[in-house]
Order: structure tokens, then C-alpha cells, then sequence
């Protein structure tokens, strides 16, 4: 008995809804925005309508609403697919109605054949399979319009519906009609750029290719979603890691006078990419790297290669030239800094999508204290410090 009890359960537990997160506000918009919808496209109807046996608004238009106000992002809700899909299964509807005696026969077919076909246009909106329905069932007035139906009441109401869901969603802060350009993944602050971490385009394609399903989200909120929750899942793990956990301290440093044979000598006794530049107290006011030397040598081909960069960091002896002698000619500034308290989240997106290899780590008066590579970023990896599970 208590074997049958649970399987009893185990099947209704599947009809129990999922979660939404949304909040009373954004319930209240939606259905604030159906009610002013509705209502206006049924006065507007009512200015077309002489003979009181023709609705003012037909059925479809309240599924329409729900799509339109309550998920703006839909895809099923994007005005082609809205306008297209209602004009669509009006005219399919209204042929059946007349080409196919049987009623029943000819509402199966006329929305079997709206969806075959609004797959082929990409106009998808189920609202538009009981426009279709309507159009065969709808009574004598419906029937008497023949394909006058399309125009009034499916055009003349789809346009109105349409039109006030642009007002109202745009005027309480949502974007309708979605546009590709305007639905870039908007990821939180201190996060890598998102063709750096994982997700291609192609990619996603690739799994909605085999998923074979339509979802009732787009392409372009399906890939923003998986990279918020990335972002969100990083910061939780990696969060309370600084950089004066992990940043190498006793940094070697050089100032914007040291000549660059002195500064060239230091990199390559401790082998080393960069040099923080700083004043006297200090502050960081630049970076100098092998690519910045190499760049002003003009290094672009491996021929005599250490030729050329020993004789551009050679001093040569005059007191006027124009040949780069000191530090402070060749850095990179202004750079980029981080304090000891940064998350280190912060500064692996530096060092992934800014194109940064060193970040010089300040303290709370802004001078130097270390300094963060991809190496110090290892070492925690292997140390496990990094590891955390969620």
C-alpha cells in the first residue's frame, strides 16, 4: 500500500509548477498592461463594428495579451510572430471553413495546418491556432465575413494589441520588440569577457540543433542567462579570495629615470616579463614590458634579434638623442591597478579579457605592495586554495 502511495505521489509531484522568479512589481505590470490592452482594442473594435451580431474583440486576442504583457521576451510574442501568425491561420481558417463541409474536420485541419505553416514563415504564436479555430467555429457572424475576417477582426485587432504592448512594455522599462543587437549578454562587474570563457555562438547552436525542441525563449536570453549564472556561480566560489592572498610580494620595481640598459639587466638576472614603474613614494605610475622594448625597437623578425635589442637599450653616450634611454620613454601608461582588498575575481578578468599579464597590487595609500600573474594564479590552483566546491 505504501509502495502504490508513493508512486501515487511520484506522478503528481510532476504537475506541481515550477518556481518563478518574479517579484509582485513585475506580476502587476503584466496584468495591469492585458487590462489597458484589452480594453483599448475592444473600443477601438467597437468604431468598426455597426452590426452588434460582430464581436468587438475576438477570443485569440486575450492568449495574445498574455504572451505580449506577461513574457514580453518570448520569442511566440515578437511582433511577426504576433502579426504574422493571427494573419496567417485567419486566412488558412477561413479556407478550411469554406473548402471543408464537416466543422469538425475543418478546425483540425485548419490548425494543423496554421502550425505546419508558421513553422515554415518562423511567425510561431499559439495564440494564432485558435484564431484559426475561430474562423471555422466562430457562429453565422464569423461565417458571413468570409476572408473579411482577416481583415476585421484579426488585422484590425492584432494591430491595436500589438502597438500598445510597444507603448506600454517600453514605457515600464522592458524591451519590446526585442532587437538582437540590444540583447548582448550584460555580465556583472569583474567578470571575463564571455567569448573568453567557454560559450561560443556555435556552440549554443549546436546544443538547440540537438535539443529539436521550440523554446519559448530566445537565442540571444538563452545564452544571457547562461552566462549571468556563470558569473553569479564564479563570483560565489572565487569571492572572498583578494588579491593580497595570492599576489607576490617584494616586488621588484623600477623608476621612470632608471636607464633602460639597468631596467633590461633586471629583467633578465630575474627573469621576468615586466617592471612596475614608480615614483619616489612608490605609486605606480607605469609598466614597462619585453613587448613594450620590443615595440620600440622595432623587434618585428627573429633575425639578429639580440643584437638589435642589446644596441636599442645601449645607452649612447650623448647628452641630446632621440634613441629611447630611459625607462620612463618606452612603459605603458596609465596602468592598470588593483588594491590588496580587490576580490580576485576582479583581477582574473584582467588578466583573461584585458590583455594584461601583470597587475601591480597598491595598498591603502596607492603604493605598490605587489603584484598578480598568471603564475600566482597557478600556484593557488595547485595549493587548492582555489578549488572550492560550491
Amino acid at each position: 500500500m505504501s509502495a502504490l502511495l508513493l508512486r501515487v505521489w511520484s506522478v503528481l509531484s510532476a504537475f506541481k509548477p515550477n518556481q518563478q522568479h518574479v517579484n509582485g512589481q513585475e506580476r502587476l505590470r503584466a496584468a495591469f498592461g492585458a487590462l489597458l490592452g484589452l480594453f483599448a482594442t475592444a473600443m477601438l473594435g467597437r468604431l468598426f463594428v455597426d452590426a452588434a451580431a460582430l464581436p468587438w474583440i475576438i477570443a485569440p486576442m486575450g492568449a495574445s495579451a498574455v504572451l505580449l504583457f506577461a513574457v514580453p521576451a518570448s520569442p511566440l510574442a515578437q511582433p511577426w510572430a504576433m502579426l504574422g501568425g493571427n494573419l496567417l491561420a485567419a486566412v488558412i481558417g477561413v479556407s478550411c471553413a469554406r473548402g471543408i463541409p464537416e466543422p469538425m474536420m475543418a478546425g483540425a485541419v485548419a490548425v494543423s495546418a496554421a502550425i505546419g505553416l508558421m513553422f515554415v514563415l518562423r511567425c510561431i504564436h499559439p495564440p494564432a491556432g485558435a484564431v484559426a479555430l475561430t474562423a471555422v467555429v466562430g457562429g453565422p457572424a464569423i461565417e458571413g465575413l468570409g476572408f473579411g475576417f482577416v481583415i476585421y477582426p484579426v488585422l484590425i485587432n492584432s494591430v491595436c494589441l500589438l502597438a500598445l504592448a510597444v507603448l506600454y512594455n517600453r514605457a515600464t522599462g522592458r524591451e519590446y520588440p526585442q532587437r538582437k543587437a540590444v540583447i548582448a549578454a550584460a555580465e556583472p562587474p569583474g567578470t571575463a569577457p564571455s567569448s573568453l570563457r567557454g560559450l561560443a555562438a556555435e556552440d549554443l547552436d549546436a546544443v538547440l540543433d540537438e535539443y529539436n525542441q521550440v523554446l519559448d525563449v530566445s537565442r540571444e536570453d538563452l545564452r544571457d542567462l547562461f552566462l549571468r549564472a556563470e558569473a553569479h556561480a564564479y563570483r560565489r566560489r572565487f569571492g572572498s579570495v583578494s588579491c593580497a592572498d595570492v599576489m607576490t610580494r617584494g616586488v621588484i620595481s623600477v623608476e621612470y629615470g632608471t636607464l633602460l640598459e639597468e631596467a633590461w639587466e633586471v629583467m633578465r638576472r630575474h627573469q621576468i616579463k615586466a617592471l612596475p614603474v614608480v615614483d619616489k613614494a612608490r605609486r605606480v605610475v607605469g609598466m614597462m614590458t619585453r613587448a613594450d622594448l620590443m615595440r620600440r625597437a622595432d623587434l618585428g623578425g627573429y633575425r639578429g634579434f639580440d643584437e638589435r635589442l642589446r644596441r636599442f637599450v645601449r645607452r649612447s653616450g650623448r647628452t641630446h638623442s632621440d634613441k629611447a634611454e630611459v625607462v620612463g620613454q618606452v612603459m605603458s601608461t596609465p596602468v592598470q591597478t588593483a588594491e590588496e582588498v580587490t576580490p580576485l575575481i576582479d583581477v582574473i578578468a584582467l588578466l583573461g579579457g584585458a590583455g594584461h599579464s601583470h597587475i601591480p597590487i597598491v595598498d591603502h595609500d596607492g603604493r605598490l605592495s605587489g603584484i598578480v600573474t598568471p603564475r600566482d594564479l597557478i600556484t593557488e590552483l595547485y595549493r587548492g586554495r582555489l578549488a572550492v566546491t560550491a
